[in-house]
């Protein structure tokens, strides 16, 4: 056990390396590129019911993503995290200038006083974040485990669809018995569907 976690510390910081020699200009294009292969999917254009995430530093960049959801109609769920429990409450937002707030993991997350709580069963797709992934859907998170802990609870129906940079993608991901996998991931260069 301590040694898959300190092989995910190095590859969370391989991967920081990565995405830190990317230049902006390179980051901004690939993510329009994953952007706009969201949009073109099938499983998230279906969807009506979104569960998105507000990006962290080295993530795809979701405010636009989530935008645009509202755009097309899209009730988006945001989740708001309980540090004590390390679980996450849904939330539906109708707008990012007055539904969020800032969080405890200083991040933008829904306000409680403005925003409904939304039952995990709603959700039609769940787009889930994370530092690292394989083909096979393994994927590395920021370590607190709130993902792992969330993704069981979703409906079997319930598409779980990751968007990673290239830089993102390594051979083997080492997978925990706690750790969760996702469906597909869509990247700047190609749809990975979980072999």
């Amino acid at each position: 056990m301590e040694g898959i976690q300190e092989k995910k510390l190095e590859i969370r910081k391989e991967i920081g390396k990565r995405l830190d020699a990317l230049s902006d200009g390179e980051r901004l294009k690939k993510n329009k590129i994953i952007t706009e292969r969201l949009f073109d999917f099938a499983n998230f254009l279906e969807a009506k019911i979104s569960l998105l995430y507000m990006d962290l530093g080295y993530e795809v960049k979701t405010n636009e993503i989530i935008k645009r959801c509202f755009t097309f109609n899209k009730v988006v769920i945001l989740p708001a995290f309980m540090e004590d429990t390390y679980r996450m409450k849904l939330m539906k937002i109708d707008n990012t200038d007055s539904s969020l707030r800032p969080g405890p993991r200083g991040v933008l997350e829904p306000n409680p006083a403005k925003c409904k709580a939304v039952q995990i069963e709603h959700i039609d797709i769940a787009i889930i974040p994370g530092i690292a992934f394989d083909e096979k859907g393994g994927r590395i998170g920021s370590g607190k485990g709130y993902y792992d802990r969330f993704i069981p609870d979703l409906a079997i129906t319930t598409r779980k669809v990751a968007l990673a940079f290239e830089e993102q993608i390594i051979q083997q991901v080492p997978m925990e018995s706690h750790d969760k996998h996702v469906d597909i991931i869509i990247t700047d260069e190609r749809i990975i569907y979980k072999i």
